[in-house]
């Protein structure tokens, strides 16, 4: 993906971070402890694809039952893929 293009789907999955918190659903302390949004677009292509894994890996808990749900997989697959961006970004 392009940069412009995960700037894009980090903003979705944002306004989808606001349903779940307008709702009463999910604090997103890692997500908020990168201090990062779609807004800041002088952040490098690895900052905000970290950042997608990382909100990710947050909304599936919150819809996740159980860990062998969908989103319970979704959940553990967003953080591998998160570890394995801050790999890349160490590289």
């Amino acid at each position: 993906m392009h940069k412009e293009e995960l700037i894009q789907l980090h903003t979705l999955m944002v306004q989808m971070k606001r349903f779940f918190e307008e709702n009463g659903q999910g604090e997103f302390s890692q997500y908020h402890s990168l201090k990062i949004s779609p807004i800041h677009v002088h952040r490098s292509k690895a900052e905000h694809k970290h950042a997608i894994f990382v909100l990710g890996k947050e909304i599936a808990s919150i819809m996740a039952h159980d860990e062998f749900s969908g989103p319970g997989r979704t959940q553990v697959r967003m953080q591998e893929l998160a570890t394995r961006a801050v790999d890349e970004m160490q590289h």
